[in-house]
């Protein structure tokens, strides 16, 4: 019974802690709107009825709460045991964070879905590849993506993946979604950018899994997490908004840029 209600509990607080928190969705949204092709931004527009990637970023979270879509709940992340690999992980039937950004990503280039699923699926996309860049995203199953690793924020009792949500990127930058697309996407050339969007999602997951080990191993439970972690790990913070807007640009331009 009691692990039972440990499970139950921990169930909770995933449903309440799916992704990056909404700045980070935002941001990640915004720097891939500035790196579409002129045609892929308007055929991305025109599948959404008008609306920006900015829009509807964060429609997923709430989406998954919804009975419509509920079989997507596990879409969010791909949990991986302490010792484990990616290629030896049992993978959910549900599905996760890499088959559905593969599986969507093959279905929007197909052109056989009809307006209301292309919408759909592309919605799923934008958010998604933003999940895969958040380091809790490829956490442990045991504590649900960190979601049972209890820590303390400046003080404030909390969990790893809420810490890495929102806490962390709200106290490395008070910035505006479009301040921080432009902080962080400024300078680059297009070497530079066509280097960091290169990849698979495959590849994109594993290193978002290593990330992620490093903080376990340098967060564990009761950690006391103030302005020297801060300053740390602000910068892979950041390089992780980019290098989700620059795949989630690439993705993108390779679906609707030859339309």
């Amino acid at each position: 019974m009691k692990k039972l209600l440990v499970l139950a509990l921990g169930l909770l607080l995933v449903l309440d802690t799916f992704a990056w928190g909404q700045k980070g969705h935002d941001v990640t949204a915004c720097i891939a709107e500035r790196h579409l092709t002129r045609k892929a931004a308007r055929q991305v527009r025109r599948v959404l009825n008008g609306s920006s990637a900015v829009y509807v970023s964060n429609w997923m979270d709430n989406a998954s709460h919804t009975p419509q879509y509920a079989h997507t709940k596990t879409w969010h992340y791909f949990n991986i045991a302490p010792d484990g690999a990616l290629e030896t992980t049992e993978r959910l039937p549900e599905g996760d964070v890499l088959r559905a950004v593969t599986e969507l990503t093959a279905q929007l280039k197909s052109g056989r879905l009809d307006s209301g699923e292309e919408e759909t699926a592309l919605r799923m996309l934008i958010h998604l590849v933003g999940d895969m860049h958040c380091p809790m995203h490829l956490g442990h199953a045991e504590d649900l993506g960190g979601n049972l690793c209890k820590v303390r924020f400046f003080g404030r009792d909390t969990n790893l993946h809420s810490v890495w949500d929102t806490d962390l990127v709200e106290a490395a930058h008070r910035w505006s979604y479009t301040e921080w697309a432009a902080q962080l996407d400024n300078g680059l050339s297009k070497a530079d950018c066509g280097q960091i969007a290169s990849g698979t999602p495959e590849e994109w997951v594993r290193e978002t899994h290593a990330l992620c080990r490093r903080i376990y191993a340098d967060t564990p439970g009761g950690t006391a997490i103030s302005y020297d972690y801060i300053s740390e790990y602000a910068p892979l913070v950041e390089r992780q908004f980019l290098r989700g807007g620059l795949r989630l640009a690439r993705l993108l331009n390779e679906i609707y840029g030859g339309r």
